[in-house]
């Protein structure tokens, strides 16, 4: 996966694009890690935990970093599963990397935390419910379902 900071000496990133990453983090139950934005852009929508990765930081660093802030939850980052590019607020284009995880802690709880008013465990059917009652942020479940990455039904 390229950096979307981009590799010392290749051309800067476009200043019109702020580079982000997400994290699909699952359980061994097939359950998504969802946080409820506390914040703008969608503040009081469930998404990924995510944010903006750092100057001299790498992907995978940023995704750890921010999981951790978002949830309290160590995880062990894996492959890019895609990417998607949301406006920014200030006219800017947020660009996503987002990337496969699993806690390294099985038996660690989520707890809302840095920009998350709340974080959650969701199988199929919760996720469903939040789908259905327009809870999701914008394009969310496109992205997951594009990238096989939707939760499991309860076992």
């Amino acid at each position: 996966m390229r950096d979307p900071r981009g590799a010392p000496g290749a051309s800067p990133p476009d200043p019109g694009e702020v580079p982000c990453v997400g994290g699909v983090v699952t359980d061994a139950d097939g359950r998504l890690l969802l946080v409820r934005r506390a914040h703008d852009p969608e503040a009081g929508r469930w998404s990924l935990p995510g944010g903006r990765v750092e100057p001299g930081e790498t992907a995978a660093g940023a995704t750890a970093r921010e999981v951790a802030e978002e949830t309290g939850l160590r995880v062990a980052v894996g492959d890019e599963v895609g990417s998607v590019r949301r406006p920014a607020p200030d006219g800017r284009v947020f660009v996503i990397h987002d990337f496969r995880c699993r806690p390294l802690d099985p038996d660690a709880m989520p707890r809302a935390g840095d920009d998350a008013a709340d974080a959650r465990w969701v199988d199929a059917a919760a996720y469903a419910a939040l789908d259905a009652a327009g809870e999701l942020v914008t394009g969310l479940t496109d992205a997951l379902r594009g990238w096989d990455c939707l939760p499991a039904s309860s076992r």
